[in-house]
């Protein structure tokens, strides 16, 4: 049990909690603000938005303990908020509602969307919208409210205009580049991303959303050999299953990855731009992408760095890789399983050179390289079970 002090809708409070009770659970059962939303409990939905700081939150997967010291406002909290009147009367009049259960997250997620973009257009709204899942409207009602709204403001600037939230990622700033893409037929890429326009010098630590993955993997071969293997880009690919190369020039490449996880499918098409030092034996590949299927995209920078081990007769390959999702398949880059899930596929790519050096066939059980699709179910399966054996101490 932890004491917590914070500020709820202008209210000092001060309250005993359980730390693994999350802050919407408290907001609703402790304080009865029962206007926050609790959908899927997994951070997906968007339905218990609240504010923390200013800021969005998801507050179902928010622990009430981490929110200490904190100022939350939840949509009870907005009566004398104008912005907020000017939403709830957009909504009323484009019909931006139906069963009502997704509106109050999806009035706050709309009010930031106001403050931070007074010029955003109807793919940008949509795209900040993507977090905020409606099950009833088909969203024509809620986006015509917002672009209502921001239209309004224009015209009739807000008497009390609250301060624009800064925008810290740099990636959030440069995302209008992903309107380049469209919706295409299974039989014809999207239109690429410039590769210029995709990525950062900033760490992924530094920029907001972005998730960062360290790994490595040692290749039995000398350094020279495995540096020039690593710059023979159709080779490359050639080693990542459902990865296709569509063209390239040595430097920028277009291309697509297929991959189906589950009941899940997605099929990235994009563009990247490869960097590479040959004094430091380090590399940058920099890209872009959209799912033609869920129509969501993908920032991504892959690092790697080659060092000799072994007296120079094995490489080690370090791999950092940073990315950030948006759009619905953004929930699957939360958790850490998925982050064992890329390590393991870093691995098994790790493998794939290997064997592609050596002049043998890949590994059997990751045959997927020639298929349509890279099937990460086994992947996936190993991940768990392996996490199984570290829960409970079991060994091979």
């Amino acid at each position: 049990m932890s004491v917590i002090e914070l500020t709820i809708n202008d209210r000092a409070v001060r309250s005993d909690v359980e730390s693994r009770v999350h802050l919407g659970d408290f907001l609703r059962e402790t304080h009865n603000l029962t206007g926050t939303h609790l959908g899927c409990e997994h951070g997906v939905c968007g339905a218990c938005t609240v504010l923390v700081d200013g800021e969005p939150v998801r507050s179902c997967i928010t622990f009430a303990v981490a929110c200490d010291q904190q100022k939350v406002r939840t949509i009870e909290g907005f009566d004398d908020d104008e912005l907020m009147a000017r939403l709830r009367r957009a909504f009323s009049v484009h019909h931006g509602l139906q069963c009502g259960y997704c509106t109050p997250g999806m009035l706050i997620t709309a009010r930031d969307i106001v403050r931070r973009f007074p010029d955003a257009d109807e793919a940008r709204i949509r795209l900040e919208l993507s977090g905020n899942l409606c099950r009833c409207t088909g969203y024509m009602g809620i986006v015509a409210a917002i672009k209502s709204v921001l239209a309004d403001v224009k015209e009739n600037p807000l008497v009390d205009a609250p301060a624009t939230r800064a925008m810290t990622s740099e990636a959030t700033i440069s995302a209008p580049a992903f309107e380049t893409f469209a919706a295409a037929p299974a039989s014809a890429p999207s239109a690429p991303v410039a590769a210029s326009a995709v990525s950062t010098e900033q760490p992924a630590a530094q920029r907001k959303g972005w998730t960062a993955i360290d790994d490595s993997f040692v290749v039995p071969f000398a350094l020279d050999r495995v540096w020039a293997f690593m710059g023979d880009l159709p080779s490359v690919t050639s080693c990542l299953p459902g990865a296709e190369l569509l063209e390239h020039d040595g430097e920028s490449v277009k291309g697509k990855i297929a991959i189906k996880f589950g009941p899940m499918s997605a099929n990235f098409a994009g563009a990247a731009r490869l960097d590479r030092d040959d004094a430091a034996h380090r590399a940058v590949m920099r890209g872009a992408g959209q799912d033609n299927i869920s129509r969501s995209r993908a920032n991504g920078d892959v690092t790697y760095a080659l060092s000799r081990e072994d007296g120079g007769n094995s490489t080690r390959v370090a791999v950092t890789l940073e990315y950030m999702l948006q759009g619905p398949l953004a929930q699957f880059s939360r958790s850490g399983l998925v982050k064992d899930f890329v390590r393991r596929m870093i691995a098994d790519f790790g493998a794939r050179i290997t064997a592609q050096l050596g002049g043998v066939a890949a590994p059997e059980s990751n045959a997927a390289a020639a298929s349509a699709k890279f099937n990460a179910g086994s992947l996936v399966w190993s991940v768990v079970w392996g996490r199984i054996k570290r829960l409970f101490g079991k060994r091979d």
